[in-house]
């Protein structure tokens, strides 16, 4: 089984900086692309970042230029670095690996990690 560990959340004060990891355990195959959401307390889980196999990366419009996705191997790892946060950026951020093949055959599935808080100071 497919699972996804985020990390690197925590408590910052309005225009720091962080850099949240999302570790894959288990095999990919095959995946759609990586993503991370983010989630407020008493709203909508939103989409922040896309990144696919081959590098490209997609953003959502508001957050584009202070956040950036990446990773060594978007297969294992994908990371979220974010600067100049504001405190509407605060939630909870989650790793999601949309259809993902496991073997050469079967249903792709999509997997979301537990999520890592953060937290920006007004």
């Amino acid at each position: 089984q497919v699972q996804l560990v985020e990390s690197g959340g925590g408590f910052v004060q309005t225009g720091g900086s962080l850099r949240l990891s999302c570790t894959v355990s288990g095999s990919i195959r095959f995946v759609n692309y990586m993503a991370w959401y983010r989630q407020a307390p008493g709203k909508e889980r939103e989409l922040v970042a896309i990144i696919t196999t081959a590098g490209r990366t997609t953003y959502e419009d508001s957050l584009k230029g202070r956040f950036t996705i990446s990773g060594d191997n978007v297969k294992t790892a994908v990371y979220l670095d974010m600067r100049d946060l504001k405190p509407e950026d605060t939630g909870v951020y989650y790793c999601h690996a949309n259809k993902v093949l496991q073997a050469a055959s079967g249903p792709p599935l999509n997997y979301w990690g537990q999520g890592t808080q953060v937290t920006v100071s007004s």
